[in-house]
């Protein structure tokens, strides 16, 4: 049975391999062959990919996936659609679920908001309700660094609260476009912000995410 962090790699796979090796990416200094490096790097080099959380060890990181980077692009994309090896966490059903739906949705957008022609992508409800869920449980770590506080509602009324700062600006949307708003990517997520104008600002300019 397909889950939604499969459906979501198998997309990020054909969109990256769509878009071309040099294809500008949301990620800041990123094209799709160093985001595509990126995906690859984290579910089969655990030992480098923890540099992205522990300083010490991001010289090893970005080391590791230049030298992926440095393979044919062809190679990578096969890579993340074949998925990591049966010696890593990631290959665990379970783990896979919880740990790269949003990883892999995020990075999908990534990629197709990246072009300059994108349009909305339609998302079903049961996979909306999925990323709500994740959304609900990491909210508190991606609105850590918020320089306000952060509240993030779906249209339906439901609420998550990201940051407990003052003052608070509401974000409302859809819970996709929420993710991404939380994840970093706030000028490309269709939002609306509610509160103090002076707030709404350094909200949407702050470094929020992992």
């Amino acid at each position: 049975m397909s889950t939604h962090a499969q459906r979501e790699r198998l997309l990020l796979a054909d969109l990256l391999e769509t878009a071309g090796p040099n294809a500008p990416t949301l990620c800041q200094g990123w094209t799709a062959r160093d985001l595509a490096a990126h995906v690859v790097v984290r579910e089969r080099r655990s030992d480098a990919a923890a540099g992205a959380l522990i300083k010490p060890l991001a010289a090893r990181l970005e080391r590791v996936q230049a030298e992926f980077a440095a393979k044919p692009y062809e190679e990578l994309i096969q890579l993340i659609r074949t998925g990591p090896p049966r010696t890593s966490p990631f290959a665990l059903k379970q783990i896979d679920e919880a740990a790269n739906t949003v990883e892999f949705f995020v990075h999908t957008e990534d990629v197709r908001r990246a072009q300059p022609d994108w349009t909305p992508r339609e998302i079903d409800p049961v996979f909306a309700d999925a990323l709500w869920s994740r959304l609900e449980k990491i909210a508190r770590m991606l609105g850590r660094k918020a320089p306000v506080g952060m509240v993030l509602r779906r249209p339906d009324g439901r609420t998550v609260v990201g940051n407990r700062s003052v003052p608070v600006v509401t974000v409302t949307g859809d819970p996709a476009e929420l993710l991404l708003f939380a994840s970093g990517r706030q000028d490309a997520a269709r939002v609306r912000l509610e509160g103090d104008e002076a707030a709404q600002t350094k909200l949407s300019a702050a470094r929020l995410g992992v």
